[in-house]
């Protein structure tokens, strides 16, 4: 079945494009998910813009940045196809597809909509109207919205806790709270300000491990009472990047950077994660979003919260506080994986403390070629020793298929058996010490042009699903593996995804073998893939994720929770955020591509997607 073709003349590196003049052993390095899908079109790929765009911030890769100025600068739909999103020069064949010369870069990067089935090209009417475009450049303490002050749906006055939420603390899995929702659908889901109240303890300091920041903002999110606390952001930025951080962090002296080595080529510093000490403990927070606005309101997100983690007696041993998963000692080769002066002090903070409680093993990524049983400490076979050790196999396990959703894609190579039905599925099917080789199905979940085009923020939430047409070109056997994002049970089907899940699932979709949120998207980049005839792995990125196991909860298999909301603290069913089964595309349905134009039908807010 196909899902749209695409040709292109150039197109950015990919994964399996990238040649190290080094491919031995070594000391992290790191590769940006690239994302791209094809049109028929002839064009130059875009270097690193020069100038920002026309934003108060400049966030994010090139996809994001694209939203934001699609969102400063709309381009109104006109009943004339020809000239709706004229914004520049489009160079396009008979097919009518066009392609900006712009190109995303990493997988958070890119946002962009698109809309259900190819523009058809049609002769410009000399009487049709001069598209509208609409800008605004004022600056307040949220960026200017050209959809007026209900763009973004303000919170309500309850939006946020007065006093402690009804949660789940069965899986203390949590969704973000999204604004424009029944109010149930946010009953047990947190907002960041929920996370860093004083309900949850009274913060001493904190570590904020991300992707994106701005700072302003975050600091803002802290309560008045811990808002100068010291904070330290882990980062990946180099270069001109850096120096914006510095600039944004300066008004700040009680926050601190520290830069994640990136040594691999295309690596990024993904993983998103809040170590938080409190006069009463400590917490660990494992997240998808990142430090900006935009990702705390109308998209889908999640986050693992952990327990309030006490003090362990002055008295005791180097053991001590350890869970039945390991997870103590899993957090603290991750964090010693950054070889980084600034986190001792934390290293050291979460030796004192008893983290027995945890029920969730630690999934993480650190950039770097790994030879021997160094192989089995990060990525995709992290996760396969993880499962290998920890489960048994199944009756019937050949028809249990596995679900991957995520918000970007990589490059997976030419065609399927090079890493997907390879190492990665090999990955993902294992259950216990089998030696059968079990061949069930794989459902991936990512949004569809329409998905986007018709959600809270319409195409602008594209810019967060990085997916370019360069990539897609060379991998459209990939697009039959694709289902609709729809999440009507938690209410979450116009919230765009950025949240990451995968999942083993029984034949009737009712029972899950496993569960994994996680900051990885669907590459190479961020599982590792083989080098050397499999006997080496190469990582290039950061990520943090954690995995659900029954086992570590006394069952067998975790039911699906058919209706999480109105969430209740008791519940054994474990809360899948979006729709099972999920739906296949049609022939109709295209994945979103976020460095095409998209100008055929408007989004909710009237307008179209040219990216410039």
């Amino acid at each position: 079945m196909s899902h749209g073709k695409w040709t292109i003349s150039s197109s950015d590196d990919d994964d399996e494009d990238l040649r190290a003049s080094n491919d031995t052993p070594s000391k992290p390095s790191r590769p940006s998910d690239s994302n791209h899908n094809t049109v028929a079109a002839a064009t130059k790929v875009k270097p690193e813009p020069v100038s920002a765009p026309p934003s108060s911030l400049v966030v994010g890769s090139e996809a994001r940045q694209a939203a934001q100025t699609s969102q400063l600068n709309p381009v109104k739909y006109e009943s004339s196809p020809s000239l709706a999103g004229k914004r520049k020069k489009e160079v396009a064949d008979d097919s009518g597809w066009a392609l900006s010369d712009s190109s995303g870069d990493d997988d958070e990067g890119a946002k962009g909509k698109s809309l259900g089935e190819p523009p058809k090209r049609s002769t410009p009417s000399p009487k049709a109207k001069r598209l509208k475009v609409e800008v605004k450049v004022e600056v307040k303490e949220r960026p200017p919205s050209p959809h007026g002050r209900l763009y973004y749906i303000d919170e309500p006055e309850d939006f946020f806790e007065a006093s402690s939420p009804s949660l789940n603390d069965t899986y203390r899995f949590y969704l973000n709270k999204v604004t424009g929702l029944d109010r149930k659908y946010n009953t047990g889901a947190l907002h960041i300000r929920d996370i860093l109240s004083p309900l949850f303890g009274t913060l001493k300091e904190s570590v904020q491990f991300n992707y994106c920041f701005d700072v302003a903002w975050m600091v803002q999110q802290y309560p008045p009472e811990f808002r100068d606390r010291q904070v330290l952001l882990v980062h990946g930025d180099k270069r001109e990047a850096k120096a914006r951080l510095v600039q944004q962090a300066t008004p700040y002296p009680h926050v601190r950077l520290c830069q994640a080595k990136l040594d691999i080529a295309f690596g990024t510093h993904h993983t998103k994660m809040m170590l938080l000490w409190y006069e009463e403990g400590f917490r660990v927070v494992i997240m998808t979003s990142n430090l900006i606005r935009a990702d705390w309101y109308q998209k889908t997100q999640g986050m693992w919260m952990s327990p309030l983690f006490p003090r362990l007696p002055e008295d005791s041993n180097t053991s001590a506080g350890e869970s039945p998963t390991f997870f103590k000692r899993d957090l603290l080769d991750y964090l010693a994986s950054y070889r980084a002066p600034e986190l001792t002090d934390w290293i050291q903070r979460i030796r004192e403390h008893d983290l027995s409680e945890t029920k969730v093993y630690l999934i993480g990524s650190t950039p770097g070629r790994y030879v021997g049983s160094d192989m089995e400490r990060w990525g995709h076979l992290r996760l396969r020793k993880i499962l290998n050790d920890n489960t048994h196999p199944l009756p019937d396990e050949q028809s249990w298929p596995v679900i991957g959703q995520f918000s970007s894609i990589g490059s997976m190579g030419l065609d399927k058996s090079k890493w997907l039905e390879g190492e990665f599925k090999r990955t993902l099917t294992t259950l216990g010490k089998t030696s059968l080789r079990p061949d069930p199905h794989i459902h991936l979940v990512y949004p569809s042009v329409e998905d986007v085009r018709t959600s809270l923020e319409g195409y602008p939430a594209g810019g967060s699903l990085p997916y370019s047409i360069q990539t897609a070109q060379k991998q459209l056997w990939l697009h039959s593996y694709f289902h609709r994002w729809k999440a009507d049970t938690t209410g979450r089907s116009h919230a765009m995804p950025h949240i990451k899940t995968y999942m083993r699932t029984s034949p009737d979709f009712t029972q899950l073998a496993w569960f994994l949120i996680t900051s990885a998207n669907l590459s190479k980049a961020a599982w590792g893939a083989f080098e050397k005839n499999n006997t080496q792995v190469m990582v290039r990125s950061y990520e943090l994720g954690v995995l659900y196991l029954p086992s570590a909860f006394n069952m067998k298999t975790f039911p699906v929770q058919r209706n999480p909301f109105p969430v209740f603290s008791s519940s054994s069913a474990f809360p899948v955020p979006f729709d099972l089964p999920p739906t296949h595309y049609s022939t109709k349905d295209q994945p979103w591509i976020w460095n095409i134009p998209y100008n055929q039908a408007p989004d909710t807010h009237g307008n179209v997607w040219v990216p410039s």
